[in-house]
């Protein structure tokens, strides 16, 4: 090689580096690194990221007057509202004015719940009471979670409810509050949505 041609490859491979440094140069910063759950691991999964999808999605059973009831998944953190939109909406036999009032649309789901929506005609039909049907739940025989469903009733609630009706079912929904069971604003929101057989 003459010195000619080292000359030539020599300009040309400063050419390169320059090009190559100018481009580094250009990226955004913080574009330069991926993030770490975007680094695959040799079986080609990204690192972390199945562990935290199972726990960002949520399991739920929409059943009742929906276009197509069954169980879907959604994002951890969803609402009752989602629910029904990803079960195609409310089907023609929805009990809208039942629903509306048994169905908290703005409740967050958890995993593992179900959705009822009431068909026309089942709202005051009676049933079991557990509130699974689209009737009333009935605060005396109802279980844990489905006590749990109802607007401004949680966990701790729940329990208090349970107690008390073990001690001695409730005749009213007001000697609930002389039992310091439940709130006067909590009666309020139920009060629509439930009996005491």
């Amino acid at each position: 090689m003459s010195i000619g041609d080292r000359i030539a490859v020599a300009a040309l491979a400063t050419a390169l580096a320059a090009v190559g440094l100018g481009a580094w140069l250009l990226l955004p910063i913080g574009a330069a690194r991926p993030a770490a759950d975007d680094v695959l691991d040799p079986f080609g999964e990204p690192s972390g990221s199945t562990v935290a999808l199972a726990s960002a999605l949520l399991v739920v059973d929409v059943e009742g007057a929906v276009v197509r009831p069954g169980i879907i998944e959604l994002p951890a953190g969803s609402r009752v509202a989602d629910a029904i939109q990803a079960a195609g909406g409310y089907a023609p036999d929805a009990d809208l004015v039942a629903a509306a009032a048994q169905v908290n649309l703005a409740a967050i789901l958890r995993d593992g719940q179900q959705v009822v929506i009431p068909l026309v005609g089942e709202a005051n039909a009676g049933g079991s009471g557990d509130g699974s049907d689209g009737g009333l739940v009935d605060l005396n025989t109802a279980s844990p979670d489905v006590l749990d469903a109802l607007p401004g009733i949680g966990p701790v609630t729940v329990q208090k409810i349970v107690a008390a009706r073990d001690e001695q079912p409730f005749a009213s929904l007001e000697e609930m509050v002389t039992r310091k069971v439940l709130t006067n604003a909590q009666v309020d929101k139920i009060r629509d949505l439930v009996t005491l057989g």
